[in-house]
């Protein structure tokens, strides 16, 4: 689904796309970075402050901890969170939001109240 450049009405009113932008729209965008399973709930959880790998994957219940290693990884890579080892042995890791990853915050509160406002 990319930005739509050029939208008519035909003789019916019907909206009509004259041609399509072939990059991402920015909700896919952000549906990449963001849409991913689990990637809200973990920044969700490192909202109020670092939170170690196995704590955060005993918080989300549901996910196995190698989906939580991997998603945590693409967020890593976004710049979404930062991760810091704590100790080398045993090895313990936490993770942070970061300034960036905060900045979707307003977002999830949004949907979480829009969620409950709806009883969904």
């Amino acid at each position: 689904m990319g930005d739509i450049t050029n939208i008519s009405t035909d003789s019916q009113g019907r909206k009509v796309v004259a041609e399509p932008c072939l990059e991402p729209c920015p909700i896919e965008r952000g549906m990449r970075l963001l849409g991913g399973k689990w990637k809200g709930s973990i920044l969700w959880h490192l909202k109020d402050g670092p939170v170690r790998f196995n704590d955060l994957a005993r918080q989300l219940g549901g996910a196995s901890k190698k989906m939580v290693s991997q998603r945590l990884q693409e967020m890593e890579e976004a710049g979404l969170v930062k991760r810091e080892v704590i100790s080398d042995r045993p090895i313990a890791v936490a993770y942070e939001i970061t300034e960036f990853g905060r900045s979707a915050v307003n977002f999830l509160e949004i949907l979480k109240d829009w969620v409950e406002s709806h009883e969904i």
